[in-house]
């Protein structure tokens, strides 16, 4: 009996050893199976699972509801994709660090794959991930997938993080042309670990990340389409709808002339080395330079997201602390009445009740008036850009935690490459120049729409008789203005000559 024992545990054991050949990937913002290294690795030593886990682990930041909405989509097309090349994905919610080791040992898994975070959160729930594993002796392999190139890579001269733009810029052109993207996977014979995987799962509907009571997701869904196809029709169309003309173009909310991949690339849908190739491609097809004008202004925006990063690894507290640590000292004002107004695009200022409105409905807000948008906060009503960040981060589709901090601190003058804090937006005056005819702001503020072209943009300039003819009653149907927008510019400087003085 003693032998029979013995032979029966020695094939168990082997059997556990050839069993943990096999390889997980852990999904995290890379939702997508093309130009996905770490999935492919995985795939390299036979038959693979993937998981991906709502990380509810303090360090991680909680996403908000717009991103939760996504997401929910976002996995949907991405289990259809996975199902097709033979794999299975398995949904846990909870910490990462004790969910994906206990996957290990129950489906016998001795690898594991993920393609590298670049916020704290992430970072941390990687090394939380890699201290596990290794107790079990099953290895944790990173690969970078969705930046251009190593943020840790590119430093100034003196051996320091970039902090301007341009210099940036061309120190990642000089470093050569990026990877080429990776291929999707061939698609694996179903396996018993398809089937056995899928027991693991939990279901998606009851993560309960869509909105119920009330659905206030109608026009995401007619706007959007998450996942990985979504993200490869986007571009496709983007290019002969509006790369012709983009450097100018971009800066009309009233027209189409952005790109909208922002949200698909927050969620890794689609990655930066894909947009790059694709765009070089449709320049070689069409003679175009893609190192000149439209063409090299739209790669130049894709890089600005990869400055964020750049900034994010190299001062982590970017969401929360300023880079120029005077603005600690800025004496912000306390202020909830105002901030409710600029939420619910209620400020009395059209183009940023335009833009709020345009936020909240759809989850996406025009570059152009996310500036307009937060200088008023900032500076019309002196209120922190932390506060503007974090509202951002609730209702965006594309709340990223790199884009979201360098651009609310750009706006405020306290971030890295920032406009002077003195460059304070008049929101009459871009809404002029931006949105000439007023289109954008009938769109989303319908209570103005049928004011003429003139008065569009400042509606407290009617008259009495224009106001009645538009059916618009200022303090009625449509705010007064919160400020004078000439006095708040004043206290705005007034502000900052505090901190100046001080620091001198």
């Amino acid at each position: 009996m003693a032998g029979v024992t013995f032979q029966t545990g020695l094939a168990h054991y082997i059997g556990l050893m050839t069993e943990r050949k096999l390889s997980l990937h852990w999904f995290r913002r890379d939702l997508r199976v093309s130009d996905n290294p770490a999935l492919l690795s995985a795939l390299r030593h036979g038959p693979a699972v993937a998981v991906f886990v709502l990380d509810e682990h303090p360090s991680i930041r909680a996403l908000g509801g717009a991103s939760r909405w996504w997401l929910h989509h976002s996995l949907a097309a991405l289990q259809k994709d996975l199902t097709a090349l033979g794999m299975t994905l398995i949904l846990a919610r909870g910490d990462a660090g004790a969910i994906i080791p206990k996957l290990c040992l129950e489906l016998g898994i001795g690898h594991v794959t993920a393609n590298r975070g670049y916020d704290a959160g992430a970072i941390a729930a990687e090394q939380a991930l890699h201290t596990a594993l290794a107790e079990h002796d099953i290895r944790l392999e990173l690969h970078a997938a969705n930046l251009l190139h190593d943020p840790n890579a590119l430093r100034t001269g003196q051996g320091r993080p970039y902090q301007v733009y341009t210099p940036f810029w061309r120190a990642l052109i000089a470093t050569g042309e990026p990877a080429p993207p990776l291929p999707a996977p061939v698609a694996q014979p179903v396996s018993d670990l398809f089937h056995t995987a899928a027991k693991h799962s939990e279901s998606l509907a009851d993560w309960g990340l869509l909105p119920t009571a009330p659905d206030w997701a109608h026009a995401m869904r007619a706007e959007w389409q998450p996942g990985e196809a979504g993200a490869q029709r986007r571009l496709t169309e983007f290019f002969p709808r509006a790369l012709y003309g983009y450097k100018e173009m971009r800066n009309h909310p009233d027209r189409v002339g952005t790109s909208r991949l922002s949200p698909h690339l927050a969620f890794g849908e689609i990655s930066p080395r894909q947009i790059w190739q694709a765009t070089k491609t449709y320049c070689a097809a069409h003679g175009l330079n893609p190192m000149a004008g439209d063409a090299e202004h739209f790669l130049k925006e894709v890089c600005w997201r990869e400055f964020s990063y750049h900034l994010l690894v190299h001062f982590p507290n970017l969401p929360t602390e300023p880079l120029r640590p005077q603005f600690k000292r800025f004496p912000w004002a306390d202020d909830p009445t105002g901030l409710l107004a600029w939420q619910r695009g209620r400020t009395g200022f059209p183009i940023v009740d335009a833009g709020m409105r345009e936020l909240w409905q759809t989850g996406w807000m025009h570059n152009r008036v996310r500036m307009i948008a937060a200088s008023f906060l900032i500076k019309d009503l002196l209120l922190p850009w932390q506060l503007g960040e974090a509202w951002f981060w609730d209702t965006l589709l594309d709340a990223d935690p790199a884009n979201n901090a360098a651009s609310w601190q750009w706006v405020a003058g306290c971030g890295a490459d920032a406009a002077p804090y003195f460059r304070i937006f008049n929101p009459v005056l871009q809404g002029e120049k931006f949105d000439p005819n007023g289109d954008y702001v009938r769109r989303f503020v319908p209570e103005l729409a049928r004011l003429p072209n003139r008065l569009i943009h400042q509606p407290w300039q009617a008259t009495p008789l224009e106001l009645r003819e538009a059916g618009v009653t200022l303090g009625g149907n449509y705010p007064n203005p919160l400020v004078d927008h000439n006095q708040a510019r004043q206290r705005a400087l007034a502000a900052l000559a505090t901190i100046s003085e001080s620091a001198a």
